[in-house]
């Protein structure tokens, strides 16, 4: 829902924040009743129509099937009554189709099980979902490209153990985050290339006995799946029992929890660098944005923390679908279909909320030369020790005495640092003359003010850019798209 969308939501009672806060319409429309349930209507169609080769059902049964799988044919109200009274939420949706359909209405579902159908519309549902995450995750990469770009050579202290450690790029830490994506990517590639299948026509317990029993003969039944499978659009897995193998669903989501944990890492990263302790960045503030309802100056970074919230929430819902995969007892239990019904389009709804924020964030992203240069004056000095440690050995020196010495040296500088004094480490080590026998005044000096010490961080920000991104954009160029506002 966007910021302008009218909806007539009852507040009167409880909704989940995933209907009018988080996630986009489009994937809101993906996982909606109404479109679940044409595909159900869709894949009978389908069945009807492969049938229908084989004698099983007429052309004039066909038709009228097939004029009543859109969205207004949809009769929520009706099926949810008939449901209320059977208690079987397909087979109502079956007999609101009936009802609608007087002349192919008796051979709707036949020789299939629930799963046969509900099945392989969770698989055609999550292929559409998937490629709107794609989507997300492709324009993630590319306004992070971006940046990468524009900040490649912007120096910036680098930080270990939340200490400082060494410069780096500002550029160069973006490009971490971005090669996070890129993995997520090529994880999603792999998922839809290896798992991204359904349960196919098996009926019962997946041996598709009920077919073979009105078509008599093996390749038959074999066909009369391949045909339905192609109408749809998906494949299927060789072997299933009464579903298809819930490891689907736990790797699906396992999937998008690593998505949400790199999501996680910018966001997290993004609101330490905020904070004035370290000042270097910050997420795009609004002109008209409240940061406390006590505290008027407060900047607080509630993009990031959406992300962070909804991203542990997301990493915690691959074990139920775990639990789901492995209490299938036999050929099918009905324990996970409650659950199923709340962690898969929940997942989807979060990870697709994260995503839309991440490439506002980085859209907008602030930067503050002025605090970077002050804590590189304030800390890089400390980095130098491993160059000069370097320089010394090389001239001669002992490594675990000099190594020994620059660490006495630190301890006491650092103490004069955190009391509020300036970084003369530099100074104190010329002073140093058993020091200054390895590396002299000059040499000093001159890793001071040749020396940036960011070693291959911007050659490899543009080997990276040309040989891993650039190719993946290029490939998916047709999905870029302008950044989209999020309700809230």
């Amino acid at each position: 829902m966007r910021p302008n969308e009218q909806k007539n939501y009852d507040f009167s009672e409880y909704l989940s924040p995933f209907t009018w806060r988080y996630g986009s319409k489009d994937m809101r429309e993906i996982f909606s009743e109404v479109k679940y349930r044409v595909l159900w209507r869709e894949i009978w169609v389908s069945l009807a129509k492969a049938q229908s080769k084989f004698g099983l059902v007429s052309e004039a049964e066909v038709m009228d099937l097939k004029s009543k799988i859109k969205d207004e044919d949809i009769n929520l109200s009706r099926a949810h009554q008939i449901e209320k009274e059977i208690r079987h939420d397909l087979m109502a949706e079956v007999k609101t189709f009936a009802e609608q359909c007087p002349i192919g209405g008796g051979k709707i579902h036949l020789g299939t099980t629930s799963a046969d159908i509900e099945d392989n519309a969770d698989i055609l549902r999550v292929k559409n979902a998937l490629e709107l995450i794609l989507s997300r995750l492709i324009n993630c990469l590319n306004v992070t490209k971006k940046n990468i770009e524009k900040y490649k050579d912007v120096k910036c202290m680098g930080w270990t153990h939340l200490q400082p450690a060494e410069p780096t790029t500002v550029g160069y830490r973006l490009a971490n985050y971005a090669q996070d994506l890129v993995m997520d990517i090529q994880y999603l590639e792999e998922f839809k290339r290896t798992f991204l299948k359904g349960k196919g026509i098996k009926g019962a317990v997946g041996t598709s006995a009920s077919l073979k029993e009105i078509l008599y003969d093996d390749e038959k039944v074999i066909e009369l799946e391949k045909n339905v499978l192609k109408s749809i659009g998906i494949e299927a897995f060789p072997i299933s029992t009464q579903t298809y193998p819930r490891k689907v669903d736990f790797v699906l989501l396992s999937l998008l929890s690593s998505i949400a944990q790199s999501l996680y890492r910018f966001a997290l990263d993004l609101r330490h660098l905020q904070s004035p302790p370290y000042g270097e960045l910050s997420e795009p503030i609004g002109k008209t944005q409240v940061g406390s309802s006590t505290m008027p100056a407060k900047r607080n970074p509630v993009s990031s923390e959406r992300i962070c919230s909804l991203g542990r929430y997301i990493s915690r819902l691959p074990g139920v679908a775990w639990e789901n995969a492995s209490q299938t007892i036999f050929e099918r239990t009905l324990d996970d279909s409650a659950n199923r019904r709340v962690i898969i389009p929940e997942s989807f709804l979060a990870i697709d909320e994260c995503l839309i924020l991440y490439v506002k964030l980085m859209e907008g992203i602030e930067v503050y030369p002025s605090a970077i240069k002050n804590n590189l004056d304030k800390y890089s000095p400390f980095s130098l020790t491993e160059a000069v440690l370097m320089k010394a050995v090389e001239s001669g020196g002992n490594r675990q005495e000099i190594h020994e010495k620059l660490r006495m040296h630190s301890a006491k500088m650092w103490k004069s640092v955190l009391a509020g004094g300036e970084n003369t480490l530099i100074q104190e080590l010329k002073s140093d003359s058993e020091l200054i026998k390895f590396v002299t005044v000059d040499q000093l000096e001159e890793l001071r003010e040749s020396n940036d010490y960011i070693g291959l961080a911007v050659q490899r920000c543009d080997n990276f850019i040309e040989t891993i991104v650039n190719p993946i954009i290029l490939k998916y160029e047709n999905m870029i798209e302008d950044i989209i506002e999020t309700p809230f």
